[in-house]
């Protein structure tokens, strides 16, 4: 069973590369984050001509989270991020596909730190603890992937100078990624490739791409009973290197049935 993310950075904008992926790598679950489109405006009936039944947690022009499934409904089982009423951003929503609990986010950038984007930023990295801790307990296989918009490790980064004053590497932001990982998730592509190097994001600008100027934000955390099943992850890196693709590559990790 591959359960991928991808950061489509615009559902309609990408819909032609999105398709194509879908198609040519057939992911059982993929969700997506940043489709900036609100659900009457999602393209549903796009995804089910090619057999995906999709939910999604919309906002208009920023945001938005999206859960497909090949063949079956997911099941939602939530959306948008417990512990703080007021907070109306679309960037969560989990489902249960296969008996697998599939939750998939949109954590925010943070950027320019220090300031209230960056306070948001950890303050919703504190409640997504919080909410996985939960689903810890419940003992059941939880696969949670999504833009974590947070560089682990100075592995997970082509230069930590470039990037010293970002919200993604700050201490707060590393901090707060390592306690979950404490707290018992395994990150399967750092797992599997412990000497680091693996990019998911190339930046538009200064010719990142063409340089291999990229780094680790999108991530794939398994619960222990999820991880005990897993057989492989990687990311579909030639995929940002289409015309009009995203600035994301997908990722994805393989569990056993």
């Amino acid at each position: 069973m591959r359960i991928a993310s991808f950061n489509i950075n615009g559902v309609k904008a990408r819909l032609p590369r999105l398709l194509e992926w879908l198609e040519e790598t057939r992911p059982a679950v993929a969700c997506l984050q940043e489709v900036k489109s609100q659900e009457e405006g999602f393209p549903f009936e796009e995804f089910e001509k090619i057999g995906y039944h999709a939910i999604c947690h919309g906002q208009k022009g920023f945001n938005g989270v999206a859960i497909l499934a090949d063949g079956v409904e997911p099941v939602e089982s939530g959306r948008g991020l417990p512990g703080d009423p007021e907070d109306e951003q679309a960037r969560f929503i989990e489902a249960e596909v296969h008996g697998v609990r599939v939750v998939n986010l949109y954590l925010p950038n943070g950027n320019p730190q220090p300031g209230p984007k960056f306070d948001y930023k950890i303050a919703w990295m504190e409640r997504l603890r919080t909410r996985l801790a939960e689903l810890l307990e419940s003992e059941a296989p939880v696969v949670v992937v999504g833009d974590f918009n947070v560089i682990p490790e100075d592995k997970d980064v082509f230069s930590v100078r470039a990037m010293a004053n970002d919200a993604l590497m700050q201490p707060a932001s590393r901090d707060a990624y390592a306690r979950l990982l404490h707290d018992g998730w395994t990150d399967a592509i750092d797992t599997l490739n412990p000497q680091g190097g693996v990019w998911t994001f190339w930046d538009y600008q200064a010719g990142a791409w063409q340089r291999d100027h990229g780094f680790r934000i999108d991530h794939l955390l398994l619960s222990p009973q999820a991880a005990d099943r897993m057989t492989a992850a990687g990311v579909d890196k030639a995929y940002r290197g289409r015309e009009k693709a995203s600035d994301h590559a997908p990722v994805w990790v393989e569990i056993r049935d």
